[in-house]
């Protein structure tokens, strides 16, 4: 085997919570009067919590200092997580699923790396608590993607090298955070334009052909 892990992002791969995540960040917005729509929302994607909320705010006539700025991403937070409560193993797709088992079966490791601090909660929605050999989240880093840490952590917590994991990203900084990190990566979705992606994929499932 190439690999010995896989290391997949969350958002985006596993699941998708973007109409959540929308849904909150706008319900935030409206709140404050602050102009926010799909398109400011797409550039969103992969960033953090309190980065997201700076790029909301430049729509804004005001400035926000820091501790306001807290209270607002914690406000768009317990939003988010009332809408989580919605989701269950109805939103695992089957492809998702299997491809997960058959990974398992042949005797990767499998991780999360993620920098969304409710990834634990979406993964028990899912019917996932328990399932991944290591999770690397929003709680346990101090770095968003771009930057390498989320990959590098969990990598770490599997105690393997970067060169022996893959990376599954459908983001493209996060394809930028596994070059930065030394590893290969796959990329569905807009990942799979990044020019320096590994093995750029039409489908999740194509994974199972690529390790």
């Amino acid at each position: 085997m190439r690999y010995k892990a896989v290391i997949f992002d969350l958002d985006g791969v596993i699941c998708f919570t973007d109409k959540y995540h929308y849904q909150a960040w706008k319900e935030m917005a409206d709140g404050i009067g602050v102009y926010f729509d799909e398109v400011i929302n797409n550039r969103l994607r992969g960033v953090s919590r309190m980065a997201s909320l700076d790029i909301i705010l430049e729509r804004s006539e005001k400035s926000y200092k820091e501790k306001k700025k807290e209270k607002l991403a914690a406000q768009k937070n317990e939003i988010y997580k009332k809408l989580l409560e919605q989701m269950s193993p109805a939103d695992l797709s089957d492809e998702v699923k299997n491809t997960l088992d058959e990974l398992r079966k042949r005797g990767y490791k499998l991780a999360i790396g993620s920098s969304s601090k409710n990834t634990k909660m979406i993964l028990k929605q899912l019917g996932l608590d328990g399932y991944f050999d290591a999770i690397s989240d929003g709680t346990n880093i101090t770095h968003s993607k771009p930057d390498p840490e989320v990959f590098l952590k969990a990598a770490q917590f599997l105690g393997m090298d970067p060169e022996a994991c893959l990376v599954v990203e459908d983001a493209l900084a996060g394809i930028d955070a596994a070059v930065a990190g030394g590893f290969d990566s796959a990329g569905v979705g807009e990942a799979a334009t990044h020019e320096k992606v590994t093995y750029p994929m039409e489908t999740f499932g194509a994974l199972s052909l690529k390790v």
